[in-house]
């Protein structure tokens, strides 16, 4: 590898590791937008994300591609269903994190490559290897020993789980051509009708709290855009720099420091049951680590990776 490309390779590692280190600390910021709710954020979250979206795209004379929309009825179809997708996917993390159940939340992106795997055999028919049979296996087995040890379903956790790889799902059979600035914007389209309604029905209601604690609680609500859009402008600069397996291994930091952010920082229990079922998802996920790194020829052509187009906590 030239000098050349060695320096690429840092530059899109520590491009890789910004992005899921800021994912990493979303439970901050949102826990920060209390008293708003989860519907609240999703709905600001759409708005000004689609704002910046459009205004770098009109500095950048950049618009054109919107045509295909138009004239592929079926990449607006799936755009339109990732988005529905992705906006569940918000929605139930940001109540995840505002009710106080952030380490629930880091589980379901621990589990979120197992589920990938797992769609990859049920809906693409990918054939599997062995430790990735061994992954998934575990990897339910820990779902249903949080089940019955917990005495509580992991319903958080799997709904992100299963929204954020339906979501790859989706742009894996689609097979969107939109880079991650167009793809975000055509996403954030599709929602903002939903977006405008909510906040007039909050707004109707009485239900609002934009104007609250000012001018801080506003301004965090209008960054909301900028902390949706930066770290997956910095995830699309790094997969183009890095092998997908190491991106494939930086992702973990987003869990990892979620569920810091969650015990540590804001104070959430974990018992001695959710531990041990972390630990039996971490022995999955290690399988599926090695796995890829083993096979690292084969990595691209197949969806069983988890590695998805676009994160979104």
């Amino acid at each position: 590898m030239s000098p050349a490309d060695q320096n690429e390779v840092r530059r899109g590692t520590t491009y890789g590791f910004l992005a899921y280190a800021i994912w990493g600390v979303f439970p901050l910021y949102f826990h920060a937008l209390k008293p708003s709710g989860a519907w609240e954020i999703l709905a600001h979250r759409i708005v000004w994300t689609l704002v910046l979206c459009l205004a770098v795209l009109g500095v950048r004379r950049d618009l054109a591609w919107s045509r295909q929309l138009v004239a592929r009825p079926r990449l607006a179809a799936g755009v339109t269903v990732a988005a529905l997708l992705i906006a569940a996917n918000w929605v139930i993390y940001v109540f995840a994190v505002i009710s106080g159940r952030t380490t629930e939340a880091a589980l379901g992106y621990f589990l979120n490559p197992i589920v990938t795997v797992a769609l990859g055999v049920l809906v693409l028919r990918e054939r599997l290897r062995p430790l990735q049979w061994a992954a998934v296996a575990i990897g339910a087995a820990a779902g249903v020993y949080l089940s019955v040890a917990g005495g509580q379903f992991p319903l958080i956790a799997l709904s992100l789980a299963f929204s954020f790889a339906g979501y790859g799902l989706v742009k894996k059979k689609v097979g969107a051509s939109l880079e991650a600035m167009h793809s975000l914007a055509a996403e954030t389209a599709v929602l903002f009708p939903v977006a405008v309604g909510v906040l007039l029905w909050l707004s109707i209601t009485g239900g609002t709290t934009f104007a609250e604690d000012a001018p801080l609680h506003p301004l965090l609500l209008l960054l909301s855009g900028v902390v949706t859009a930066v770290p997956l402008l910095l995830f699309a600069a790094a997969a183009r720099r890095i092998p997908l397996t190491t991106v494939g291994l930086l992702q973990f930091i987003t869990p990892i420091l979620q569920l810091i952010c969650g015990v540590a920082l804001l104070g959430e229990h974990m018992s001695t049951e959710r531990w041990i079922g972390f630990a039996i998802v971490w022995v999955a996920l290690l399988m599926l680590s090695v796995d890829m790194v083993a096979n690292h020829p084969s990595r691209r052509r197949r969806f069983a990776s988890p590695v998805i187009e676009e994160p979104a906590p």
